[in-house]
This record gives structure tokens, C-alpha cells and sequence, in this order.
């Protein structure tokens, strides 16, 4: 089979198609015949040399797939059969054409959805829903803040939040992507960071009050103006380091507001803690989709071979929604 893999750390040039032998399933896993493939910025981190893969995980990059069932590993429970359409939560190798995932990473597509878009949802899904509503506990009439509106995680977080009652606030880098914010993904206040300062901002349009949940894929560089942001007894969950790993924090202010910071990275999580957050994104996320309250949106789909260029896309930040390679 063909697969992606990282020849040194740099930029996209460095990934590298080849062929290489096709995964065995191991004790309780699924193969898949990958259809697509999502990008993220976990990806992109890697292709540079900074967020390895965890132990026994795939060299290949990639935490998320749609494909069909083509075989099974011993001691496998979910009622599965081969050909069934799926999507798949991944520590790794998703850039394939085939790869094996623990079944507890796999559900069904959702309906409504055709197999190359719904690889778009797994990774995205998970991370959003495990976040605002596992770990924040969001609840509806809460503002949220989201940054990087436009973004894979950007336009899920909007979709669901707004879905689940809340009251969206979220930045964006330009004018288009603003309004795009507000028009099209149905954000309350969407602020430009390049114009704004955004906890005066978020305040100003919110009746003087700052976010009950702050959604963060920046990091460092937006820790003490995110603290700022908060409302009393709000909770700031960062995903992403985007913008450095280590920054200044006034505790006296996290005091003075009851608040707290959560930091939380999924991808190396253990399968049975995934397992739990893909049946949670069945349960409650896949009904969302079905009934057209969130829609998976694709930026742009790039075949196999043109990994490279499908980066540099991804690297511009010029898309809306996800990026995907098609098998």
C-alpha cells in the first residue's frame, strides 16, 4: 500500500510517499481501506519535529480516517461487518491507504454524510465535544469563546456550542473570516485580534461580561489576555500551542474570579478514555449532524500524492473548515 511518512523535520517537501506493507490487525482492532483522511495541526507538528507520535503508534501522520471495513484481529466485539462505512479516531497513520484502529475508535457514519466528508468528522468531533461539554461542562446561556473561528476545531466548536444553547463568541485573523464567523457558522460575536483587543472586545458586545469557557488552540502567547477574558468562575480548556508553551499567569486574577485552567491533549490518551469520548460523539454529536444542526465543512480535498501541496494549503490558513487527502 501507499503511505506518508516524514523523511526529517521541515516543511511539507519533507513528506514523502511510499510503499510499505499493509497493517495487520492486532487483538481487537479493525482494518480499514482508507477512503480520506483529515489534516490537523497535531499533523503539522509533527511534519516540523515537535509532537511525536506516542508509543506504538504509527510513524505515519494522520488521526483521522473514513474508509470501509476490510477485515477484523482477534477478540473484536462491535458488531461490524466487513464493507461497512466508518470513520476512526487515530494516535497515527491515517496518511494510508489502509490502517488498523482499535475498534472502540470506529463508529458508523453518520447519516446524511457521504464517505470522503465524514473524514472530516472523527478527530474534530472528539476533540470539540470531549473539551466543552466533558470537560468544561457548557451548559446552555454560557458564553463560549473559540479561538481560530475558521479552522477545523473553529468551525465544529461554533456549530456544537451554538447547538447546545450557548452563546458563541470567537476571533478570527480577518475581516472575511469574521464575517464568515458570524454569517455562515452562526457565531454571536465574531472579533478580529489583529484589530481588537479581545477580552475588551468580548466584553463590550456581551453586556460587560467575559466567557464562562474559553476554548484555546493558542497557547502561551494568549494565556494572560484569555485569563483576562474569563468571567467569574469561567474555565479556560487549552488544546493547541500554537503560540509558544510557556507564558506569565497572575494567579491573583485567577483567584479573584474562581477560576480555572484546563489543559488537555487527546491524541495520546488511552483506547478505552477514546473509546468512551467516540461513544459520547455517537450518542450526542452524530444526531447533531444527521439533523443538519452541525455540518461538516471541506475546505478543499487533495489525492494522496499531492501531501505536499495539501500542507502548504493547510499552512496558508487561507481554508474554511477541513482539509482532506483522498485516497
Amino acid at each position: 500500500m501507499k503511505a506518508v511518512y516524514i523523511s526529517e523535520p521541515g516543511g511539507p517537501e519533507v513528506l514523502e510517499v511510499r510503499d510499505v506493507d499493509p497493517p495487520v490487525p492486532g487483538q481487537g482492532e479493525v482494518l480499514i481501506d482508507v477512503v480520506a483522511a483529515g489534516l490537523n495541526r497535531a499533523d503539522v507538528q509533527q511534519r516540523r519535529g515537535f509532537y511525536p507520535p506516542p508509543p506504538g503508534a504509527s510513524e505515519v501522520p494522520g488521526l483521522e480516517v473514513s474508509g470501509r471495513i476490510a477485515g477484523f484481529g482477534s477478540g473484536v466485539s462491535k458488531p461490524f461487518s466487513v464493507g461497512d462505512k466508518v470513520v476512526a479516531l487515530l494516535a497515527g497513520g491515517g496518511y494510508a491507504q489502509q490502517v488498523a484502529v482499535p475498534a472502540e475508535q470506529v463508529l458508523r457514519v453518520p447519516d446524511g454524510v457521504d464517505l470522503v466528508t465524514a473524514a472530516s468528522l472523527p478527530e474534530v468531533a472528539a476533540t470539540v465535544y470531549s473539551n466543552l461539554i466533558m470537560t468544561a461542562q457548557l451548559q446552555s446561556g454560557e458564553t463560549v469563546l473559540i479561538h481560530g473561528a475558521t479552522g477545523g476545531i473553529g468551525t465544529m466548536a461554533i456549530q456544537l456550542a451554538k447547538a447546545f444553547g450557548a452563546k458563541v463568541a470567537t476571533t478570527a485573523g480577518t475581516e472575511e473570516k469574521v464575517s464568515t464567523a458570524k454569517a455562515f457558522l452562526g457565531a454571536d460575536i465574531a472579533i478580529n485580534y489583529r484589530d481588537e483587543d479581545f477580552p475588551e472586545s468580548l466584553r463590550r458586545q456581551n453586556d460587560g461580561k467575559g466567557a464562562d469557557v474559553i476554548l484555546d488552540v493558542v497557547g502561551a502567547k494568549y494565556l494572560q489576555q484569555n485569563v483576562d477574558a474569563l468571567a467569574d468562575y469561567g474555565r479556560l480548556i487549552v488544546i493547541g500551542l500554537q503560540g509558544g508553551t510557556k507564558g506569565e499567569l497572575d494567579l491573583g486574577v485567577l483567584l479573584k474570579k474562581r477560576a480555572a485552567v484546563v489543559a488537555t491533549a487527546l491524541r495520546p490518551r488511552p483506547v478505552a478514555e477514546k473509546g468512551a469520548i467516540m461513544t459520547a460523539v455517537r450518542d450526542a454529536v452524530w444526531p447533531l449532524v444527521a439533523d443538519g444542526r452541525i455540518r461538516p465543512l471541506v475546505a478543499k480535498t487533495f489525492p494522496l500524492d499531492q501531501v505536499a501541496a495539501a500542507h502548504h494549503y493547510f499552512d496558508s490558513g487561507d481554508h474554511v473548515g477541513k482539509v482532506l487527502l483522498v485516497m
